[in-house]
């Protein structure tokens, strides 16, 4: 109990109550590493994970193959300023909210450059013969 004591009052700041030079910014260096930290490890790539589900929102067009957050495959057929229509079968049609679609798993773009391949390519075959 004596040692801990001991320890204690060498650990005290000086009575006269003057710091050491640079003691203040001392004091509040592990505050400015602990916000440091939660900035490059959390909110950052938050923001950036954000802004990429934003600009997949903003991309979707008719044709695209979604997937809704309630897993919910479909095709959109209309596109509105805050919802989505998607073709879950042949007769079956269902409007989102454009925040309800989690992923893109094929775009009616990709789509499109296949078939214009697919077309150049039957093209320069029919030319050779």
């Amino acid at each position: 109990m004596h040692d801990l004591a001991l320890f204690l009052l060498m650990a005290a700041p000086p009575a006269g109550g003057e710091a050491a030079p640079g003691a203040g910014l001392m004091t509040f260096l592990p505050f400015i590493a602990i916000i440091a930290i939660f900035y490059f490890l959390i909110i950052r790539p938050q923001r950036k994970k954000q802004k990429e589900t934003q600009n997949m929102l903003s991309a979707l067009k008719k044709g695209d193959k979604v997937v809704t957050v309630g897993g919910v495959h479909g095709t959109i057929q209309n596109v509105r300023e805050h919802s989505v229509v998607l073709k879950v079968d042949a007769n079956t049609k269902i409007e989102f909210s454009r925040s309800a679609i989690s992923s893109i798993t094929s775009q009616a773009r990709e789509k499109e450059k296949e078939e214009e391949a697919a077309d150049s390519d039957d093209e320069e075959s029919s030319e050779e013969k």
